[in-house]
């Protein structure tokens, strides 16, 4: 099963204690095969919207700063529960904020 879990903004303020943490992290996802993909998102980016086939090209940011997907990782696991899991062991490592999961469906 693959998961999107994608991040807001963190409590953490990014130190070299942090970046280690994290490196270790990512590696051992990494070594197991879980982690398909990962990175960082620009606070702005673009927006689309069709309306009666008239498409609009909108800049943003669209949210407020907190509020805003900084992140993501694409994971493979077996279950749900390890997709939680994962989840629960990056945010013990950034600290206060809010991560969602989503199940990514293959066609």
């Amino acid at each position: 099963m693959r998961y999107l879990m994608t991040t807001k903004s963190s409590s953490r303020t990014p130190d070299e204690s942090l970046f280690a943490e994290m490196g270790q992290f990512i590696e051992e996802l990494t070594a197991s095969g879980a982690l398909l993909a990962t990175g960082a998102l620009e606070p702005g980016g673009l927006r689309l919207t069709s309306v009666d086939g008239e498409i609009t090209v909108t800049d943003g940011p669209f949210t407020e700063a907190k509020e805003a997907v900084v992140g993501f990782a694409l994971i493979e696991v077996r279950s749900p529960e390890e997709a939680v899991e994962l989840a629960r062991r990056f945010r013990r490592i950034v600290g206060d904020g809010e991560s969602e999961i989503r199940q990514v469906f293959s066609q």
